[in-house]
């Protein structure tokens, strides 16, 4: 049996422009269900199907093939049907997988059962679907599905679950699909012939059809490279410590009265001029540079002011000493360090900041705005 997969990629949409070019983190759209639809390592060819040119460079820059379809099966009117017979009728094989590049965290793994299932059980077609164990309407009569809306409502774990269409990843035997074709003049379906469905779960079935469901992938998917995985907490009743995230409250809650964390990433910002324009009598802050990856932000503060004993969970940081003399304190452990010098703080060490001497005492703290504060319940520091 020869399984060819196709990505079809038209260039034209209408609610995201050139969404399957667009771009995430590095790499257009498509770029995603490629890697994923190769790793799966199951396809005896796999093809990229659309009619603009510049998908068949990306396709040779990845090392998959190029299908050039026609125009008149690239239009806002043109239907899977159309364009998948089209793909069957010119390209030699037995089985087909459609994979949708608007589905860019659909895994490997899945790709790989997916096609396992359709072989192994003899499928015609198999169809993803995602399973909805909730109460269901259908149409404009609003018709209930899976529950009485005269009785009591039932758990929701008992309810008759209903299968939507995922349509990230759906499969047909050439030869089914060409017969019914020929028989009704549509094959999407299934028609005649065994059809079964597969179950798709969580981020797998976010499918981009809007800029809101872009931006949600994104996001994701930028998420996953900085967030390390993390343990699984639950609230307690009796809470050991108690974190903070937000910034300017956390700055606050320390005693520095001015803030300025919002404009930042400037190209050039000289950092002598900066403290001299500041106000040396009262305590500040200002954020000089906030990127997805790390955050700087140059911190002053008076002689006996500082922070609270606390510690960071996920994250390492580390301090520059631009002028004056800190007391630090490191799991209990007390230091004085001076301009010039450099703390590193690895992550989970309990640690607090006091300013010394006699004058302002300024520290360029490197970290990220999003880490996590966590202060020791019952500290009274």
């Amino acid at each position: 049996m020869k399984v060819i997969a196709m990505i079809p990629a038209r260039l034209g949409s209408k609610r995201v422009k050139k969404k399957n070019l667009r771009m995430i983190d590095g790499q257009p759209l498509i770029s995603y269900i490629v890697d994923s639809v190769m790793y799966a390592n199951v396809f005896d060819e796999i093809y990229i199907n659309s009619e603009a040119d510049i998908f068949g460079k990306i396709a040779e820059e990845k090392g998959v093939r190029f299908y050039k379809r026609p125009a008149e099966f690239s239009t806002d009117s043109s239907t899977n049907d159309e364009f998948g017979l089209d793909f069957i009728k010119n390209v030699n094989g037995d089985i087909l997988i459609q994979i949708l590049p608007t589905s860019p965290l659909l895994t490997p793994e899945e790709i790989r059962d997916f096609v396992n299932e359709m072989v192994n059980k003899a499928y015609d077609s198999l169809i993803s679907v995602e399973h909805k164990q909730i109460a269901s309407v259908y149409g404009e009569g609003d018709k209930e599905i899976n529950f009485d809306k005269c009785k009591a409502n039932p758990p929701s774990q008992t309810m008759v679950p209903v299968k939507a269409y995922a349509t990230a990843l759906m499969g047909w035997t050439y030869k089914s699909f060409t017969t019914n074709m020929e028989k009704f003049g549509a094959a999407y379906h299934g028609g005649d012939g065994k059809t079964g469905y597969f179950e798709l779960r969580g981020l797998s079935t976010i499918d981009i059809d809007r800029e809101e469901d872009f931006q949600l992938a994104e996001a994701i998917i930028q998420a996953r490279k900085v967030n390390a995985a993390k343990s699984i907490e639950y609230y307690d009743e009796v809470q050991p410590d108690h974190s903070e995230i937000h910034v300017e409250s956390i700055l606050k809650r320390d005693g520095v009265e001015q803030n300025d964390l919002y404009d930042v990433n400037k190209e050039t910002v000289v950092v002598k001029d900066l403290i001299a324009g500041m106000d040396s009598s009262r305590s500040w802050s200002k954020r000089i540079i906030d990127t997805e990856s790390n955050s700087m932000t140059i911190i002053s503060q008076l002689p006996g002011e500082g922070n609270r004993r606390h510690y960071h969970p996920d994250w390492n940081e580390w301090w520059y000493i631009l002028d004056g003399e800190w007391e630090w304190e490191i799991e209990g452990e007390k230091r004085i360090v001076k301009k010039g010098d450099i703390v590193f703080m690895l992550k989970n060490r309990v640690h607090k900041i006091k300013a010394a001497g006699n004058k302002p005492a300024i520290r360029m703290a490197i970290s990220r705005s999003d880490v996590a504060h966590v202060y020791p319940k019952d500290d009274e520091d």
